[in-house]
This record gives structure tokens, sequence and C-alpha cells, in this order.
């Protein structure tokens, strides 16, 4: 991944995958709960808070999700500073991959595709997954290998 020591712009790297984790965990959930019948809306609305913090990482910014604001209060303090720190612009665009394949899971769910929401669930979960358990960022990557072929900037979040 991208790194910088600019303590101004970087992020500690760990913070994303801790939010990766709890991502992880809920998407679970939203797959099982979006599969029975009776806890479908239940799964439904869990779906569209997942869509709303993907919005929030992905159009505030990474600094601004509120999984890093349990990071930065509960869990860095036991961890202390990192190594070095990352990049925003790529766990920025990653957050705005997975607003994208989450919300359109819940939309196509609620006009009644039939099994919309667990298998956009499931797609991002891989993703979270990936990136919790072995710091393997899928939208990290893709933002990367977009700078490299041109489309993005790089150190500018992707418009």
């Amino acid at each position: 991944m991208t790194t910088t020591n600019d303590t101004e712009r970087g992020i500690d790297p760990r913070s994303p995958r801790f939010g990766a984790a709890i991502t992880t965990v809920l998407l679970a959930a939203t797959i099982v709960l979006t599969l029975v019948p009776a806890t479908w809306p239940v799964g439904i609305v869990l779906l569209a808070v997942i869509v709303v913090l993907f919005g929030v990482g992905g159009i505030a910014g990474i600094r601004r999700h509120p999984y890093g604001a349990i990071f930065r209060r509960f869990v860095r303090t036991w961890l202390g500073p990192p190594a070095e720190l990352e990049a925003p612009e790529p766990p920025t665009f990653a957050q705005r991959v997975g607003l994208v394949i989450t919300a359109l899971a819940l939309v196509l769910a609620l006009v009644g595709v039939p099994y919309a929401a667990p298998v956009g669930a499931a797609l991002a979960l891989v993703a979270a997954f990936l990136n919790a358990v072995f710091d393997v960022c899928i939208g990290c990557l893709m933002y990367v290998w977009l700078v490299r072929v041109g489309l993005f900037r790089a150190g500018r979040p992707a418009a």
C-alpha cells in the first residue's frame, strides 16, 4: 500500500483492518438474516446501516468513519503508535467500492430481486474478510491500479 510519514495526511493502517473486521461480522449477519424469510426485514435494515457506514467512509473520508473513531479512542491506546502511516486515499476508495456493491444489493433487494441482498453482502464480505484477516485490501489494490493506468492522480481521492 502507499505509505507516508506525513502525520497530518497518514492514517494508522491498523484502523481500516479493525473496521474491516467489524464489517465482516455485520455482513455475515446480513447474509444469514436475509436468507431467512422471517428475519429478512431485519437483514435489510442491517444492510442499509452498512450502506450508510460505507457512505460515510467513502464520501466523508476514511478518517471520519465511525470505526476509525472507535479504533483511535479504544484500540490504538492499547497498541501504541504504528510503525508507519498509510495514505488515506486507497482505503477511502475501497469504502466507495463497498458503498456501490452494498447499495446496489440493497436497491435490488428492495425492488424484489431474489437473493440480491445475500449475494451483494457476500461479495462485500469476501473483500472485508481479506482485509481484516490477510491485510489484502481489494479496493486499495484497485485504486493503485487505476492510478498506474492514469485514471486517477496519486495522492488524491478518486472523485
